[in-house]
């Protein structure tokens, strides 16, 4: 599935469906933009107002939708705190002006961190299918304030290993709480780990093959 792209008269809308991981915010936030379920076209951009389309852009974790203004008005800015959300049983959703193995790669993605995932880095929601189990609420760890919370976060996937993480970043819980604080870090992507979100070494233990940046 590629990606499908849509004008209305102020706003353009991308969809990528290789990286939607069925979260249903844009169709229970806004169904009559996003049409669940039908056959032939599905995305309305002129269904509500321009404003409307970005914030629904906006709350898609996956990054995969994505809009341009043809109204005159700004796109969307980069986030003035860099974060990765840690979803339950689930992915690592990243806000943040993102280079993902040496890519531009917008504002927002999920990344794998089962293990499992068909289109690693990104997550498939294959930790569904594959019964993956992981807290969305680690334990803090104690972490001085950044002198700076924004700029770009460099993800890049170690082959047959973690993602490793340069840059300012928040490390959140799912229910919110700041965890952590970081300029690098080493983020688990097998699955394995005792320690997650935190790489132990784990991945060479059970043999995880995934290409590297």
């Amino acid at each position: 599935m590629g990606t499908e792209t849509v004008r209305g008269k102020q706003v353009v809308i991308h969809f990528d469906g290789t990286r939607c991981i069925h979260s249903r915010n844009c169709v229970l936030t806004h169904p009559d933009v996003f049409v669940p379920n039908v056959e032939g076209e599905w995305i309305h951009p002129d269904a509500v107002s321009a404003d409307e389309v970005a914030l629904t852009a906006r709350i898609c974790p996956s990054g995969a939708i994505r809009y341009e203004r043809l109204d005159g008005q700004n796109g969307e800015p980069p986030p003035l705190v860099n974060t990765v959300r840690i979803r339950e049983d689930g992915p690592l959703a990243f806000n943040a002006p993102l280079r993902i193995a040496g890519e531009d790669q917008g504002l927002r993605a999920t990344l794998c961190r089962c293990g499992l995932s068909k289109n690693k880095p990104y997550c498939d929601n294959s930790h569904a299918e594959g019964g993956f189990r992981a807290t969305g609420e680690p334990a803090i760890k104690p972490s001085e304030a950044l002198a700076a919370r924004a700029g770009t976060l460099e993800v890049a996937p170690q082959l047959n290993g973690p993602l490793k993480v340069s840059g300012n970043l928040e490390i959140v819980s799912g229910t919110g709480h700041t965890i952590n604080r970081v300029g690098e870090t080493w983020l688990c992507r097998c699955g394995h780990s005792q320690n997650k979100p935190y790489c132990d070494g784990s991945h060479r233990k059970v043999g995880f093959q995934a290409d590297g940046a």
